[in-house]
């Protein structure tokens, strides 16, 4: 850590610097960022392109006071060094130390907890007529990025906003980029906006022009009245956020900490909504980041001084079995299409969009929008698939329900990143789509226990003519299963026998059942251990056959246990003399931290199920009477 950021202990020892001394200070935060995010992992190239901005909303705004509101959060680094948690910083996304994202619980300064996108507005707006109500004064901002803006929830917000003329700020970080390249009619209007940054004094300038040209005939008449109504169309084309009801302000460079400062204390003054837009660049002052913001958006650690990432991985993650089988399946199948929330290499469909760039649609940060899309695709004869992670799809439950499944039509949802996922945290753990995928009707829902079963799953799903969902986690299997029986709709598999105990797991688990079974074994204890394969329909009748033998069931999942796969095992076996007990995630948020760890914590290792069975077997011995955890 450099000398200027050691003597910067509060927001009032930065407002002491001139901009020389904040221009260094923005250097040396970068450094710091880079240094931390390089060893933690973490968002490090859209954190790059925001230092400049962050110093001067805290010039301008007092914190707590006044609230800043990050849209998604993952931008909020500086923020957090600059508002007490400089020395904390280092503990980035680790277990127990500070999050990647605003968190409630480590103070004031982070006024609303995001880690989703298109979000911001809306709070703020919330918050700003809270403060109305109250009688209060101080400021409300959202930062948004331009990527965000192809939220549907943006315009409702800008919408609500304009029409009560409630005072806000909004200030759009516009770096041309979500964690891809922007996509969609918003941000070709931003690059519109991008290329004429003076338009407004161009367009005065113009007006006044024709306005006093004298009457030199009337063909010159017509020639001057064309060309007005062709300038007034032309800037009219770039007067969204005036209809909506703000005050623009802007383009503006998004690095100048001066002209910042003066803009953002302009716009403090208006009692109206103002939009003030704003240019960075994504990865700036690291050119690693910039030449590849993609791969710096959430970077695992790597090499700060050649940029590479470390610890590659060599077995193939869930996300390439997934983008393999989709590009293998594609050449047989015209109809296939596939379908991204601006999330194309993250879901593993960059091959094929190079290979089919007519059959793949990245729709934008838009989830809602891609699933009943989806749904019209499939109602036009075509087979959509849509990538999505989990904790991102629950935005579309809604469509899910309404639009796919009840109307059973052959959309297949492919839930990358479920379970959990590690130093991202509770915004981002996927530990609920069993729980609420499970109640849709029509739908086939179904969770791998290795690669090998994802893509034999995927291509399952591609023949079938209803719904179906296939959730996996992040990174690569644990483990790789025995066998692989021939996938049929709603049959387990039995991977092994035993009569002392029963473990019932899916997806991710079904490798630690087995390592647990294992490890009973030394101790005498034979178990047996079923793949379910499918969470709905649920094999009742192997669940069954196979409890009626050892008559203690121990079921496992990856996922909370509220209306989850346990309780779906409860429910088979409610009628049954039989001991059952759950290994789940527990209905609260599940902190950051590195998931091997994370499932230490909450008991999802083979040692911790072997545990688990042991007692439960021991109790249906001592106890006689059915036991329920």
């Amino acid at each position: 850590m450099s000398d200027l950021l050691k003597r910067i202990n509060s927001i009032e020892d930065m407002r002491c610097l001139e901009v020389t001394e904040l221009e260094q200070l923005a250097a040396e935060i970068r450094d710091y960022m880079l240094t931390v995010v390089a060893k933690n992992g973490g968002h490090l190239a859209s954190n790059l392109g925001v230092v400049e901005l962050t110093i001067a909303l805290h010039r301008v705004f007092s914190v707590p006071e006044d609230k800043i509101i990050w849209d998604v959060g993952h931008q909020c680094y500086a923020h957090k060094i600059l508002t007490g948690r400089r020395e904390e910083f280092a503990t980035l996304r680790t277990f127990g130390g500070i999050s990647g994202f605003p968190s409630l619980s480590e103070g004031p300064a982070d006024c609303f907890e995001t880690g989703h996108s298109s979000t911001s507005i809306s709070a703020a707006m919330g918050l700003a007529t809270a403060r109305d109500l109250a009688g209060q004064n101080h400021q409300v901002v959202a930062v948004i990025g331009d990527g965000a803006l192809t939220g549907g929830m943006v315009y409702e917000a800008l919408n609500h906003a304009g029409a009560r003329q409630t005072r806000l700020l909004v200030v759009l970080n516009d770096n041309e980029m979500s964690i891809a390249n922007n996509v969609g009619a918003i941000s070709h209007y931003l690059t519109r906006l991008r290329s004429h940054p003076r338009y407004y004094r161009a367009k005065k300038r113009a007006f006044s022009i024709i306005g006093r040209v004298p009457k030199l005939g009337e063909g010159m008449q017509r020639l001057l009245e064309r060309m007005k109504h062709a300038i007034k169309y032309f800037f009219m084309s770039r007067m969204l956020f005036e209809e909506l009801g703000f005050i623009y302000y802007g383009p503006i460079d998004g690095h100048d900490i001066k002209q910042l400062t003066e803009m953002l204390s302009r716009a403090k003054q208006i009692e109206h909504p103002v939009l003030l837009h704003v240019l960075t660049k994504k990865g700036r002052g690291y050119a690693p980041a910039e030449q590849n913001p993609q791969i710096f958006h959430g970077a695992a650690p790597f090499d700060p001084a050649t940029g590479l990432l470390y610890n590659i991985m060599e077995k193939p993650s869930y996300t390439k079995v997934f983008g393999e089988t989709m590009l293998r399946e594609a050449a047989s199948r015209p109809s296939l299409m596939a379908i991204s929330a601006a999330m194309t290499d993250g879901v593993g469909l960059l091959p094929f969009a190079a290979h089919y760039p007519q059959r793949f649609f990245d729709v934008g940060i838009a989830e809602a929008h891609a699933v009943t899309f989806a749904a019209g695709l499939a109602s036009g004869g075509y087979k959509p698939v849509v990538a999505i992670y989990s904790s991102f799809l629950q935005r579309a439950y809604d469509q899910i329900l309404h639009d796919v499944c009840l109307p059973c039509l052959p959309v297949v949802f492919a839930l990358d990143r479920a379970g959990l996922v590690g130093e991202d945290g509770a915004t981002h753990q996927g530990m609920y789509d069993l729980s609420y995928l499970r109640s849709m009707p029509n739908l086939r829902l179904l969770s791998p226990g290795d690669g090998a079963e994802l893509a034999q799953m995927l291509v399952w799903a591609l023949d079938q003519p209803y719904p179906v969902a296939i959730r996996y986690p992040r990174g690569c299997p644990e483990y790789t299963l025995p066998r692989h029986d021939i996938l049929q709709d709603g049959r387990a598999s039995l991977l092994h026998k035993g009569n002392d105990v029963l473990l019932m797991a899916c997806g991710s688990m079904v490798g630690v059942a087995m390592a647990a079974a294992d490890l009973l074994a030394e101790q005498g204890i034979l178990a047996a251990v079923i793949n379910a394969r499918f969470i709905t329909p649920l094999d009742k009748e192997l669940l069954r056959r196979e409890a009626a033998v050892s008559k203690c069931v121990l079921t496992l999942e990856e996922n909370v246990g509220v209306g989850g796969f346990g309780a779906a095992c409860l429910e088979a076996l409610r009628d049954m003399p039989v001991y059952v007990d759950m290994v789940a995630l527990p209905r609260q948020p599940i902190p950051h931290g590195p998931t091997p760890r994370l499932k230490s914590v909450y008991g999802l290792t083979p040692e911790q199920v072997a545990e688990r069975a042991e007692i439960l077997m021991h109790n249906a011995i001592k106890t006689g009477g059915c036991y329920e955890g």
